[in-house]
């Protein structure tokens, strides 16, 4: 019997390898489209010998992305970025990237494709980001009307570039940030299962699903649930974005900013699970609560604890 084919790209990332390693235990042959294949082999024994094969791509090379999704039954896009730099460009990564995949598995006769978005993608949002999120999803649509949209709030897990920043922030640091922001924080491995739950059912098809955890959290518990787990007890300080927006003039001139001023237009806004979504729930996916993962992780930054010599 020959076994389905996969393609997904930017399956190296922070949700593809968790959503990698799924689909490998369901049976998938995947290609992995990436920018380096060698920096993805990690991802290879997830799978048995030669069923998951790195392969290089750029989704904005019609040519390149064609011959990936050709046979494939599924195609994934989970390709997107923070910050610009160079060539890439939010216009270029989230929407002719996005509508190049779309195009490409709507010709290759694909049967699902899954299409990654974000909370906050919205054409009359203040940050380049969301705007550009909205604009791939509109591309999407229109060329693989029957396609299945995912907006996650922030992601955490193990690998994130969240969590892991501000506790690692708060081993040197003396204070933390706190925005006017609430989360609703997911769980990586929720998202994971959220595709594949939608992948096993047709019903998902031409819908878009908002994924949240629980709770909703403001920046400041979230910066809180840091300290305690780290046992530094910084001291938290409220920043007004105005303020925000000047650092991040400097800070966004770094090679890995830490922070963009059109990041800062995003923390202006909420980001949580609207009233009328599509949830996990409606894909059979419990959330799991922050506070269950984050201090498994976490805790390598932790304040080395005091040790007193023995009684002699």
């Amino acid at each position: 019997m020959r076994r389905r084919v996969a393609t997904v790209f930017g399956g190296s990332g922070f949700i593809g390898r968790h959503l990698i390693r799924r689909l490998a235990a369901d049976d998938w042959i995947i290609r992995v489209g990436v920018r380096d294949p060698d920096a993805a082999l990690f991802l290879k024994p997830m799978g048995e010998a030669g069923q998951i094969v790195p392969m290089r791509a750029d989704i904005t090379d019609a040519e390149v992305v064609g011959a990936l999704v050709h046979e494939a039954e599924l195609v994934v896009n989970l390709v997107g970025i923070l910050y610009e730099r160079g060539r890439s460009t939010f216009q270029r990564i989230h929407v002719d990237g996005a509508a190049t995949v779309a195009a490409a598995a709507k010709s290759a006769g694909v049967a699902r494709l899954l299409h990654l978005s974000a909370i906050g993608a919205d054409p009359d949002s203040p940050a380049a980001y969301g705007r550009t999120k909205a604009a791939g999803e509109r591309a999407v649509n229109e060329a693989f009307p029957e396609a299945t949209v995912f907006r996650p709030s922030v992601v955490f897990g193990p690998e994130d570039q969240f969590l892991n920043r501000f506790a690692q922030m708060a081993r040197f640091s003396p204070v933390l940030p706190v925005f006017p922001t609430r989360f609703q924080p997911v769980f990586v491995g929720d998202v994971a299962d959220a595709m594949m739950h939608a992948l096993a059912d047709r019903s998902s098809r031409s819908r878009t699903y908002e994924l949240g955890g629980p709770r909703v959290l403001s920046f400041r518990e979230i910066m809180e649930l840091i300290n305690w787990e780290t046992g530094h007890n910084r001291r938290l300080l409220r920043m007004p974005l105005k303020l925000a927006t000047f650092q991040a003039w400097f800070l966004e001139w770094l090679p890995v900013p830490p922070l963009t001023r059109d990041q800062v237009r995003l923390l202006s806004q909420d980001n949580i699970v609207s009233k009328d979504a599509l949830t996990l729930a409606d894909l059979d996916v419990a959330p799991t609560d922050i506070e269950a993962i984050a201090p498994l992780y976490v805790r390598i930054y932790a304040r080395p604890r005091q040790r007193t010599a023995p009684q002699m």
